[in-house]
């Protein structure tokens, strides 16, 4: 039958080993939540970037066929053009 000092030393090392494990578990789950935060932030970047970029190309479409209709309106109304 072990002694006291021994039933002890037993105990400590049985909480340590527990403890080492439900640390090991948590920062298993912390690591993952941190990747998980990272990517969804990449991504959501990602989005605002395409988005930024859909933006500049539908302006410069809009500006483009704006310029086309004064063109387009310019020479309906001027009858020396029309005459040439």
């Amino acid at each position: 039958m072990p002694g006291p000092l021994e039933t002890r030393k037993d105990l400590v090392q049985e909480a340590v080993e527990s403890g080492a494990t439900h640390v090991g578990r948590i920062a298993t789950i912390v690591t993952g939540a941190v990747r998980d935060v990272a990517r969804e932030i990449g991504s959501f970047a990602t989005d605002v970037f395409e988005m930024r970029e859909a933006s500049g190309r539908a302006l410069k479409e809009h500006a483009a066929e704006a310029e086309e209709r004064a063109a387009r309106e310019a020479a309906a109304a001027d009858p020396d053009d029309a005459a040439a």
